[in-house]
């Protein structure tokens, strides 16, 4: 039996899948935050989404096959969530939707500044990016650039504006 869906529009599908606010936040912490337990989605996220929230979204997430799971070899009970190929190329919507915001929306510097970034650094920071996630989350290696990689320099620009606020109080 197939599921009926309200339109063939493609718009209209991809928010069927990922239209709601917790699954793109758990998919923008995967991504920008590495994070791939349970808990560490769970207890990381400024918005703090409950555990009934984050169990649903993950078993949507997985059923649509945006995210995998994986035992962890390290904990018996744990699992390590991994983004799919479809996962990762969700990147440049949340890029798009990031710089939108932080061109229109009163975001705070230190959640911004990776929006900034990614927006000056546009599609070909992009597709650098995708390539760092599918060799953390796919296993694929990939050509070695010199120099601090996309998600170390969003990493890096992030905790310098973080360190600054925090000295100037």
């Amino acid at each position: 039996m197939t599921e009926q869906k309200r339109s063939g529009c493609p718009i209209n599908l991809t928010l069927e899948v990922v239209g709601d606010k917790w699954s793109l936040l758990i998919i923008r912490d995967m991504m920008f935050g590495n994070r791939r337990h349970f808990r560490e989605l769970l207890t990381k996220s400024e918005e703090g989404i409950s555990s009934n929230i984050l169990a649903d979204r993950l078993r949507t997430l997985l059923d649509q096959g945006i995210i995998t799971r994986d035992d962890d070899p390290s904990h018996k009970q744990k699992g390590i969530y991994s983004l799919t190929g479809q996962g990762i190329e969700l990147l440049p919507i949340l890029a798009q939707m990031a710089g939108w915001g932080f061109k229109y929306l009163p975001v705070t510097e230190e959640l911004g500044i990776r929006a900034r970034l990614l927006s000056e650094g546009g599609p070909k920071m992009w597709a650098a990016f995708m390539d760092e996630l599918r060799e953390i989350h796919l296993g694929l290696k990939r050509r070695r650039k010199a120099g601090p990689n996309v998600g170390e320099r969003l990493q890096a620009a992030y905790q310098k504006v973080v360190t600054r606020k925090a000295k100037t109080g």
